[in-house]
């Protein structure tokens, strides 16, 4: 029997009605889906982490490296980098590490791949001579992040506004000069570092300061807390210290120095804010923290 014709009008109003409700859920689960931040942050890279991940000797990235040679560059003693082997992810930030006074690349190399399976290029470096001063091996981090993002056989994998600075001891200290010389560093993290200068009221990198309770060649009273306590207040900045350790501490693959660092590396060159709650609140005391300090939560 034919329907009369108000009632097929009211069908197709109702089915139209049900294709647009259709339309609007498939668009919300679209925005709210598994790509939805990476949309918002197109930085972010790699799984949500989870504290296991974080401290795990290896991130979920495959890691490949190259050499320089210190007769192929200027400006400081050459490396090594490491970096992820996959390019569907397109490019990722990128961070230089200095060793120490009377150091070699060897001692501060264990950083290279664990880092970079977490997403990042790593640019672990020998300085012009072992004997350097932190103002010279700041100098030198950034002729290596200079060489990392024109020069180098995988500058076409970095991002070159998303970069950042670490070092042991003086590498340390020449990380806070590399920081206050190069504004545009996104993260800066000294390693038990040394310094003469202990005002550092330039810096506007987020910079993470590790000390360590035992150190007495760079002891904390008279280097890490007084470079952490003169940064500028309004900077994201965070001071952590080792319990039972010493100044060479960072030379050792460190389960706790790399997850802070990782955690600050992504919240600061990914813009990555997942990594946030492994960093505020600050880390309570424990059988490998001394101690911390920080502004949480973070502005930047």
């Amino acid at each position: 029997m034919q329907q009369p014709p108000h009632t097929s009008r009211r069908r197709t109003g109702r089915l139209a009605g049900l294709t647009a409700a259709l339309a609007a859920v498939v668009g919300l689960s679209t925005l709210t889906g598994p790509g939805a931040h990476a949309a918002d942050n197109p930085y972010e890279r790699g799984p949500a982490p989870t504290e296991s991940s974080i401290e795990a000797l290896r991130g979920p990235y495959a890691v490949s490296q190259t050499s320089v040679s210190r007769l192929a560059v200027t400006g400081f003693g050459g490396g090594t980098i490491y970096y992820p082997t996959t390019t569907a992810d397109g490019t990722f930030g990128a961070i230089a590490v200095s060793p120490g006074y009377t150091a070699l690349e060897s001692s501060i190399s264990w950083l290279g791949p664990r880092l970079a399976s977490q997403g990042f290029v790593v640019f672990t470096i020998d300085t012009n001579t072992t004997l350097d001063q932190p103002d010279s091996r700041g100098d030198q981090l950034l002729a290596a992040l200079d060489y990392l993002t024109q020069r180098s056989s995988v500058r076409n994998r970095v991002d070159s506004s998303r970069l950042g600075v670490m070092g042991h001891s003086m590498g340390g200290g020449g990380s806070l000069e590399a920081a206050k010389d190069r504004p545009s560093l996104q993260a800066a993290i000294p390693l038990t570092p040394w310094n003469l200068d202990k005002t550092w009221p330039e810096v506007r990198t987020p910079t993470l300061i590790f000390g360590a309770d035992g150190d007495t060649i760079a002891p904390v009273s008279s280097h890490a807390e007084p470079f952490y306590g003169n940064l500028p207040s309004s900077l994201d900045r965070a001071y952590l210290e080792l319990n039972n350790a010493t100044h060479f501490t960072p030379n050792s693959s460190n389960t706790t120095i790399a997850k802070y660092s990782i955690s600050w590396l992504k919240r600061f060159i990914d813009n990555d804010t997942r990594y946030e709650q492994f960093l505020c609140p600050l880390p309570r005391p424990s059988l490998t923290i001394e101690e911390s300090r920080g502004n949480c939560p973070h502005t930047s």
